[in-house]
């Protein structure tokens, strides 16, 4: 089963057992997966889509560190409500000490050193670890191996 066809089948579960909360969520999960098949006339396999769950993963951590500089525990609950139906979605997550060996292999692959080579390794390691790890964890880890 598909990614996709996985989404569908909580949707229908969570209409189901009547969890708002939950819906909401896929539903917005699904609008935002149809959104990008209309503007690139493709159809998403797995890879595209955790890459979609990725981006709204990072929107609603960056609204949940506006909703608690602003004091709004309750949006910030909500978006991080939101955060933990739509991880689970996502595969295992590398651990730092898993991404840090990726990129010193990559980094020894391309033979980059220092900081101009960043772009370079960045774009060998997202092709790498898209969806496997945390990217604000990866270019942390790309900065100090080529500090280094």
């Amino acid at each position: 089963m598909s990614l996709k066809d996985r989404i569908n089948e909580d949707m229908k579960a969570a209409m189901r057992a009547r969890q708002a909360e939950r819906l909401g969520a896929i539903r917005l999960l699904n609008a935002a997966i149809k959104q990008r098949e209309v503007d690139e006339r493709v159809a998403l396999d797995d890879a595209a889509v955790i890459g979609v769950i990725d981006k709204l993963i990072k929107q609603r951590k960056d609204s949940i560190e506006a909703f608690q500089k602003a004091n709004r525990p309750d949006l910030a609950d909500k978006e991080a409500a939101e955060v933990a139906v739509l991880s689970a979605y996502l595969p295992a997550r590398l651990s730092a000490e898993e991404i840090a060996a990726e990129v010193k292999a990559i980094v020894a692959e391309l033979g980059a050193k220092g900081p101009g080579d960043m772009g370079k390794v960045m774009g060998a390691v997202k092709q790498r670890l898209a969806g496997k790890a945390d990217m604000g964890q990866v270019s942390a880890a790309v900065k100090q191996a080529l500090a280094g």
